[in-house]
């Protein structure tokens, strides 16, 4: 009796026997050769593995903060242009597998040649995969391009003096520009001082740090302000005293 009663309740789904369908039928390495194919088909425009593996009720979003449904992901990928070609590699994998449930966690990184010239990117995507009448599919994912610093300009180290000084948000809330030879320094309050690399004139970046510091300079040509700028968006400094030896 007891072994006909755990027998129905296998059948209709509320107890599962020991041993059966214990364990995903989808594997790490099935899930890299898969998103691996997706990548391989980007270059040249192949949407037949997008349309493959993206389920029909997918959210995408991707690196700029789109949301995109499968329509839309699929169709972005078109083939680069003539003069184009590139790569995109899957690395450092993480994954955690249950038998409908599969989330990975990956790399992506992009080589690109445009006419002879060599481009590179480097991106993160987390993409949920979902078992479903026997299907493995992509049903959420998204990317997120890691910041890379810009290229270090040439610049004019004389106009250097200009910069030097104090700034203030606020009452009670300054930051230092100081020089040191050939090198410029920001410092907020008791802080370590930051190395300003010069970007351009009159606009500069921390390593490692996602924005901008520009200096503004007033009609009469002299700095009046400091902007820091991120994602587009200004914090204004107004220059309070010009200190020489700083």
């Amino acid at each position: 009796m007891k072994q006909l009663l755990l027998l129905s309740l296998f059948v209709i789904g509320l107890f599962p026997l020991s041993g059966c369908n214990s364990k995903p039928d989808i594997t790490q390495e099935e899930l890299v050769r898969r998103t691996q194919e997706l990548s391989d088909a980007v270059a040249v425009g192949n949407q037949t593995p997008w349309k493959k593996y993206f389920a029909d009720d997918c959210m995408y979003f991707d690196e700029k903060g789109s949301n995109k449904n499968k329509q839309a992901v699929v169709a972005d990928i078109v083939a680069l242009p003539p003069g184009y070609s590139g790569s995109i590699a899957v690395e450092h994998v993480q994954s955690h597998i249950d038998r409908k449930v599969a989330i990975m966690s990956y790399d992506l990184n992009e080589k690109e040649n445009v006419f002879g010239q060599a481009l590179t990117a480097r991106y993160h995507e987390t993409d949920t995969w979902l078992r479903r009448n026997g299907q493995w599919q992509i049903v959420a994912g998204q990317v997120l391009r890691y910041y890379e610093d810009p290229a270090a300009g040439d610049v004019d180290t004389r106009t250097y003096a200009d910069y030097v000084g104090i700034y203030a948000l606020a009452p009670g809330k300054t930051l230092t520009i100081s020089q040191d030879g050939q090198q410029l320094y920001r410092r907020r309050g008791d802080a370590p001082k930051d190395a300003l690399i010069p970007e351009t004139t009159g606009i500069f970046f921390r390593k490692g740090v996602e924005g901008r510091i520009l200096f503004r300079r007033a009609p009469q040509g002299r700095v009046d302000a400091l902007i820091d700028r991120r994602n587009n968006e200004d914090l204004l400094w107004k220059k309070i005293q010009s200190v020489t030896g700083l």
